[in-house]
């Protein structure tokens, strides 16, 4: 066998070529204690799956119990293989493919938002520009000096990969971006 065909020990060369790599999204519900995240963290590192995003906070506090949504991409076999290993570590109590769902809702995709600090330097025409095309994207500012802003913008991540893009040329020094949030429409829950 050639070299350059060999896989890798990554777990996207399991499934036949033929089956498509897709972005889904996954809520995990855990319990809020330290060490969770880093068990789960190490099932995807440990077996060479990729996190595109990933965000976790508590959200139940008298239960003590924290959500992670993690973007990761795969295949269907290795996206059902990361379901099922996530579901056997100890303090995970429940793992919901937000994608999957979606899709027996009939949806393309669960609602996911992003939320990203964006700090901009210019003055002049830069900084009027610039002020412009924070209204036009719904961005709020959140800091101003005379030398510089930073805005708050709130959406899709393709819009903010868009606003990034747009500001670059105006004077962007630095992003800082939260990662993905996400829910299922309708009225049940994870």
């Amino acid at each position: 066998m050639n070299a350059h065909l060999q896989p890798t020990g990554s777990a996207y060369f399991i499934s036949p070529e033929t089956a498509a790599i897709e972005n889904h999204t996954l809520s995990v519900l855990v319990d809020n204690e330290p060490g969770v995240l880093a068990r789960v963290i190490g099932l995807f590192s440990g077996r060479g799956y990729n996190i595109e995003s990933l965000t976790v906070s508590e959200t139940e506090h008298q239960a003590h119990l924290s959500r992670i949504t993690v973007v990761t991409r795969g295949t269907p076999q290795v996206l059902e293989q990361i379901k099922a290993q996530l579901e056997r570590i100890v303090p995970v109590h429940r793992v919901v493919d937000l994608t999957v769902r979606a899709r027996e809702l009939g949806q393309e995709r669960p609602i996911e938002r992003e939320v990203a600090l964006l700090k901009v330097i210019g003055s002049g025409e830069t900084r009027a520009e610039t002020l412009r095309l924070a209204d036009a994207f719904h961005a709020k500012v959140v800091d101003a000096t005379i030398d510089h802003f930073i805005l708050e913008i709130t959406g899709k991540s393709s819009k903010i990969d868009q606003f990034i893009a747009i500001m670059k040329p105006l004077g962007l020094i630095e992003v800082c971006r939260t990662g993905i949030a996400a829910m299922n429409r309708g009225p049940q829950g994870m």
